[in-house]
């Protein structure tokens, strides 16, 4: 899984862990997408699509999920 938001093209970014004695290591940040189907809801053709979305962009009211 790519964990990329086929809407908003959210992706994961590198960040650092910071240590109390400031010492600096890598990480990464993902965002929270998940598996569903879909319709866009600007789409005039209603077409559903099988993607990962993130929650924002589902809280955003930018997608409806079809059970």
């Amino acid at each position: 899984m790519a964990r990329i938001c086929a809407v908003c093209d959210k992706r994961p970014v590198t960040a650092n862990n910071v240590s109390h004695a400031n010492n600096k290591t890598g990480r990464w940040l993902y965002p929270n997408v998940h598996k569903m189907h879909f319709v866009l809801v600007g789409d005039s053709k209603g077409k559903v699509q099988h993607a990962c979305v993130c929650t924002k962009c589902v809280k955003a009211g930018k997608v409806k999920k079809v059970l």
